[in-house]
């Protein structure tokens, strides 16, 4: 569990962030959402520990990170997996090198030990045989899933994912939403997505929190949004007819 309390940050005595407080629960996918500019990638830089906030608590289990001294943070930041928005793989390396990376600095396990988890990693995300091929021989849905390998082969605690959709098509990306979710559930652990695709939303969307304007605007599940009353919401949510109109029929389910 990852708890928010009262977070402040500024830059240049312009304030970004107001008073954001939440909780993010094990086993479940945990959204963040807003416009370009919101101050939601402000907010997931701070959690991760690339900023510090001005004022408040930033809870790991109970543990303030932003109390802990460097040997503290450095320790809590082996229990974090990340997923970057381009993938980030070492084109020198080999898909099982990369997933290796972590390992080869965190772990004091054996070459061949380092080597199945590896291997088992890229089982999980169904990259049995691509552990010899190179990042630029490979599909962009496939170096996704290799970030995601990666991610998990030291056993996090907490994941975090920035726009891990990114410049996939639909169909890619219900498959990376869906695996982020299982992987999730399977290892319980507390996942964080910083999104703007409206279909991980509607689709994974277990806990969301709206920011606006550097506030916590809203929060809820993918399920709250269709009743959710909440006018800057919504016209973020609706922008689009599709989505409208999904609202409409979900509304009309429910009266109904």
């Amino acid at each position: 569990m990852i708890e928010l309390k009262g977070l402040y940050k500024s830059f240049d005595g312009k304030e970004v962030l107001t008073d954001i407080s939440s909780t993010f629960d094990n086993g479940k996918t945990n959204l963040i959402i807003g416009q370009s500019g919101s101050g939601k990638t402000v907010l997931m830089k701070c959690i991760v520990g690339l900023l510090t906030p001005e004022r408040g608590e930033l809870l790991y289990d109970g543990r303030d990170f932003l109390a802990m001294d460097k040997r503290e943070k450095k320790s809590l930041r082996r229990e974090m997996g990340m997923i970057f928005q381009s993938a980030a793989l070492f084109d020198s390396m080999t898909v099982l090198e990369n997933v290796m990376f972590p390992l080869n600095m965190f772990s004091n396990d054996t070459l061949r030990d380092r080597q199945r988890r590896a291997q088992f990693c890229l089982d999980r995300v169904n990259l049995n045989d691509a552990g010899d091929k190179y990042p630029g021989e490979i599909s962009g849905g496939m170096q996704k899933r290799v970030a995601i390998a990666r991610a998990i082969a030291l056993n996090p605690q907490y994941l975090f994912c920035d726009e891990p959709n990114s410049g996939l098509d639909p169909k890619t990306s219900l498959v990376i939403d869906e695996l982020i979710q299982d992987i999730t559930r399977e290892y319980n652990m507390t996942t964080l997505i910083n999104t703007h695709d409206m279909n991980s939303v509607m689709g994974i969307g277990e806990k969301i929190i709206f920011i606006y304007q550097g506030h916590k605007e809203w929060e809820g599940t993918k399920d709250d949004i269709y009743t959710s009353t909440n006018q800057k919401l919504n016209d973020f949510i609706f922008a689009s007819d599709l989505f409208r109109k999904v609202k409409e029929v979900e509304i009309q389910n429910i009266e109904g």
